[in-house]
């Protein structure tokens, strides 16, 4: 059983090894092939509830793209027996949540193998399930889930792998040690000698580094002692990717807690790795003074991290999305028949413009087919084929502004009656605690009930990976109204990109990249630099939308499809999963792929 989670090396294909062999028993070091990539949320299929957002889809992409690449990596996460939320909305747009539960035997494979952490003085058993993610050529990546439900440890401690974000900041805390300190300790339980690379997706994994160091103290035979030596060498073999701007969004934990949760002596360990100040460990501070290497997820949000981090040398790879997951079966059979490579080399995505116009056309009314219907089958209500169709599809918070459209209910329609009605599909939950979030919701609620004609809204509940693909490849028009610079990079633009689908959207994030007006979409207000303006921005979305997008799309219907079409040449063949992976071979795992 262990021995089938052997990584495969980059350039030899699937390689088997018995599960304790030693690196010299093979042709090629798996030291310096292997990548152990850690993230609290990975979003690896719809009936596996491990991700509620941006996040866990931005990891499951990482490790398809990885698997089409045949690259050396291996994923580690935690289990969520309990999932993130399944969300029910009433007529007035109020949020209750309800535990996700599922099966994880009818869809993962359970492993042999237990390992042990210490948490608050005592001992806690942790096992793990396998999942493989398989690529276009059939190479495959593992992913360990970690589960602490476990007939040996107390309730309390069976329960730390049930909710993704759930309880308070003890449970966040010790959750966070599972993944660091017990997904080190179990890739070395399955034969994962060492890592070329220690790859930390966001803070939650950071507790890694303090267990890599005190790895490194015990090979050398003193134990009780870390050295400035022992955490130089951990750092060189660690990279971290941060994915928020916003300063609530990283995980801080005062020390009186680490102390009770982690010992006295290893609170002293995380001060002397500099993740501590004030009387906080930051987890965020924790992964960067732990790796050689950290990266923002675009080259705004590197900026924007930078300002906020000075003391860290912080670099850019722009997220991106996978092509096979998110290209809708429509576009595939489009994309098959006029560039049959794109699976193996999303960049052959930039021969788009020889589509003819009217099969591209004909691909994206069979996707808005199917997204129609599937709103219709979750909530009853039919929309109008040929009416043009605005998507906004994102976690519910405050910053996303969802409701930034309803500002001037009015002036909407108006725009309504001049150039032909709209829908708008909205889908996104908010997290439990988030009462903004919820508060959000309600409001696109009564815009809905104040507007009815000719511009009809529908929330669609409980968005998941399923709805998600339906979204982004059936709307006409994909739409993002981050409050500027809190959209680290967002992807759902691009998911929306793959299927030729435009955006209309704030220039943060990736957008800043991906902009060329009129010809992958629209921006609102004029360039990043615009100043802080909100009425601005409600005009600009009101006058793009009024005078430019919806006049095409009524008027002119061959220069909006040849718009769909340069989306797809320039921004899906760039803003991709497996762009994104060569970039992390070549920059943060310094491997060449």
């Amino acid at each position: 059983m262990c021995a089938m989670l052997m990584p495969a090396v980059l350039s030899g294909g699937a390689r088997r090894a018995a599960p304790h062999a030693s690196p010299e028993s093979d042709s090629v070091s798996r030291a310096k092939t292997v990548v152990a990539y850690f993230s609290m949320e990975i979003g690896l299929h719809e009936q596996i509830p491990t991700y509620s957002g941006g996040l866990g889809m931005l990891a499951g992409d990482h490790l398809r793209a990885a698997a089409d690449m045949r690259v050396a990596i291996v994923g580690v996460t935690l289990l969520y027996r309990k999932g993130h939320p399944t969300q029910q909305l009433d007529k007035h747009g109020q949020q209750t949540e309800h535990d996700t539960l599922w099966d994880p035997e009818t869809l993962l494979e359970r492993l042999p193998v237990e390992v042990s952490i210490t948490l608050e003085g005592r001992t806690v058993r942790v096992g793990a399930w396998h999942y493989r993610v398989t690529g276009v050529a059939g190479h495959t990546v593992p992913v360990l889930l970690l589960d602490t439900a476990l007939p040996e440890n107390d309730p309390w401690d069976q329960s730390l792998t049930d909710r993704l974000y759930g309880g308070d900041d003890r449970y966040r805390l010790c959750q966070e040690a599972v993944l660091g300190l017990g997904g080190v300790a179990m890739l070395r339980a399955l034969g994962y000698d060492d890592a070329a690379a220690y790859h930390m997706n966001e803070g939650h994994s950071a507790l890694l580094t303090l267990a890599l160091v005190e790895e490194r103290a015990r090979t050398r035979g003193h134990e009780a002692e870390v050295t400035a030596e022992d955490i130089a060498t951990v750092r060189e073999r660690c990279v971290f990717t941060t994915h928020t701007p916003v300063p609530a969004g990283h995980d801080k934990f005062a020390l009186d807690l680490v102390r009770y949760v982690l010992g006295d002596q290893r609170t002293a360990r995380l001060e002397m790795l500099r993740g501590c100040a004030f009387g906080m460990l930051n987890m965020t501070t924790l992964a960067m003074a732990g790796s050689r290497y950290t990266n923002g997820v675009s080259r705004r949000h590197m900026e924007v991290t930078g300002e906020n981090f000075p003391d860290h040398l912080i670099a850019a790879i722009t997220n991106g999305v996978h092509g096979g997951t998110w290209t809708s079966p429509s576009f595939a059979r489009l994309f098959d028949r006029h560039i049959p490579d794109w699976r193996r080399d999303n960049q052959y995505l930039r021969y788009a413009g020889r589509i003819p116009l009217g099969e591209l056309q004909a691909a994206h009314d069979e996707a808005k087919t199917a997204l129609l219907a599937e709103v219709e089958k979750r909530t009853g209500r039919r929309l109008d084929p040929t009416a043009l169709t605005i998507g906004f599809a994102r976690r519910a918070t405050s910053y996303k502004r969802a409701d930034l459209i309803f500002t001037d209910l009015e002036r909407l329609r108006r725009i309504g009656r001049r150039t032909g009605p709209l829908q708008i599909i909205y889908a996104g939950k908010a997290h439990p605690r988030d009462e903004g979030g919820k508060a959000l919701i309600r409001r696109v609620f009564e815009a809905a009930a104040a507007l009815e004609t000719p511009v009809r809204v529908i929330y669609v509940e409980n968005y998941d990976m399923e709805l998600g693909r339906l979204l982004t490849a059936g709307v006409d028009l994909w739409l993002n109204t981050p409050q500027r610079p809190q959209e680290a990079s967002g992807t759902s633009g691009m998911k929306a990109a793959l299927n030729g689908v435009p955006s209309l959207s704030v220039l943060d994030g990736w957008w800043v990249e991906g902009h060329v007006e009129g010809v992958t979409g629209w921006s609102i207000m004029d360039g990043p630099e615009s100043v802080f303006d909100t009425a601005a921005e409600v005009a600009s979305l009101y006058d793009k939308l009024e005078y430019v997008i919806a006049p095409m799309f009524y008027g002119r219907p061959a220069a909006y499809a040849a718009v769909m079409q340069s989306t797809i040449a320039l921004n899906g063949s760039v803003f991709n999963a497996e762009r994104m992976v060569a970039q992390y071979l070549r920059h943060a795992y310094e491997v060449a792929g």
